[in-house]
């Protein structure tokens, strides 16, 4: 009996049982689909998080770790120890390797976002995802003292829409009651939403920082404040004296010359992050994660193929019979193994290719709704190494799984086969 024999038998002895053999191939291909799902997934967050912010050479700030520095200044979590003052940020502007600066500062919020005091560069050098650039939805960029710029979180679960009033508080993360009631901000533009930090920010002018700030020099809200009108405020000098951090972006491809040259900056300690280098240390503490979502998947896919040796296994009693006339008619042990092996290879197999196949619709059905919710960008192309390892990888271990009931069919005798009562 030749191997193709062999598996057309086994093709037809699982379609004789095709109720069964089909909830089997389906329990594998959910498994498989939620594997490559997690995996297609993982490698996406990772991407998307090595890529929060791109086309950046450098992140300059107060001295402290470059961890520290990326964390606050691009992931918005924590705040800087001290500040870099407004000179030392003229002087990095004016060297002749940086071919652009984008100061930020941090320290306020709404309603629990972070607000990012910055400049109008900022729109035109952010870049995330392969030098993908900030783009809005409604709107355009901060012009006036009390222009507001919301991420698309905020617009989505505040409700904002352009034009609306909203009022900045004192504090990064937790919205204090130090409110700005005086001092309204106009929202005039609504960014798209970008999977980063970005989001979930409000952003305002360097000087909106200021001009928020007068009267709260002390820390605590002064007579000041009762007086300060929009109108007032334009008129005062609302230059910077410090600045949280800044974003650099070089004219060479080397930073490394820079960052030594800022290091060394001797009238104020500094410190300048490669943010590549620094966002790969911070992966290597939050990507635990993704190693135990891939495992939990992977122990799924396990469930799925022991479901295939609990198929095989119910289905040998009553199989007995037909096994027997098998060996009577000259089917010999290694017939019977194979055909055994055969079955459990055809049903991982099947199992896997739908698996594989669901996994690239749910993709692709679900590609722009999580583009457009998480800004996570999903590559659908052909079924690479991965899935290709998937399948013959479940379908090899289904195939070692057969030996177990292949033996025990073995040891069902011909006689005890043809000995059973109808």
């Amino acid at each position: 009996m030749s191997f193709f024999a062999i598996l057309s038998l086994a093709w037809s002895s699982l379609n004789n049982r095709r109720g069964s053999a089909l909830l089997t191939v389906l329990a594998i291909a959910v498994a498989v689909m939620l594997f490559l799902g997690v995996d297609k997934l993982r490698e996406s967050a990772r991407e998307s998080f090595k890529n929060t912010i791109s086309g950046t050479d450098l992140i300059v700030g107060a001295r402290t770790s470059p961890v520290s520095l990326v964390m606050f200044s691009v992931f918005h979590i924590g705040d800087p120890a001290a500040n870099v003052t407004w000179d030392s940020a003229k002087w990095l502007s004016e060297q002749e390797e940086v071919e652009w600066t984008v100061p930020i500062s941090l320290g306020d919020n709404h309603k629990g976002y972070r607000v990012i005091g910055t400049t109008a560069d900022f729109f035109e050098h952010y870049a995330y995802r392969d030098q993908r650039k900030i783009e809005f939805s409604n709107g355009q960029p901060f012009d006036d003292v009390f222009d507001v710029v919301v991420g698309a979180s905020v617009a989505k679960e505040l409700g904002y829409s352009l034009d609306t009033e909203i009022v900045l508080s004192h504090g990064g993360g937790i919205d204090f009651s130090g409110g700005h009631d005086n001092l309204p901000f106009r929202i005039v533009g609504i960014m798209k939403p970008t999977g980063t930090p970005v989001d979930r920010s409000v952003l305002v002018s360097l000087s909106a920082i200021e001009a928020i700030h007068v009267g709260w020099e002390t820390g605590s809200r002064s007579a000041v404040v009762r007086i300060m009108t929009p109108e007032r405020v334009r008129k005062m000098d609302l230059s910077p004296d410090a600045v949280s951090a800044i974003l650099v972006g070089l004219k060479g491809p080397n930073p490394f010359q820079t960052k030594r040259m800022i290091d060394t900056y001797r009238s104020e300690a500094l410190i300048a992050a490669v943010p590549s280098l620094a966002i790969a240390e911070i992966w290597k503490l939050v990507g635990v994660v993704e190693t135990v979502l891939l495992a939990v998947s992977a122990f799924v896919i396990v469930v799925g193929l022991i479901s295939v040796l609990t198929s095989i296994m119910a289905s040998l009693r009553e199989r007995r019979r037909e096994m027997a006339v098998l060996r009577a008619i000259g089917a010999g042990p290694r017939h019977i193994v194979l055909l055994l092996l055969s079955e459990a290879g055809l049903l991982a197999a099947l199992g896997a290719l739908l698996g594989i196949g669901f996994t690239y619709l749910a993709m692709a059905i679900a590609s722009p709704i999580i583009e457009t919710n998480f800004g996570l960008l999903l590559e659908i192309g052909w079924p690479g190494k991965t899935d290709m390892l998937v399948l013959s990888s479940v379908t090899g271990f289904s195939v070692l799984l057969g030996i177990i009931p292949a033996w025990q069919a073995l040891q069902n005798s011909l006689a005890d086969g043809l000995s059973i009562k109808l």
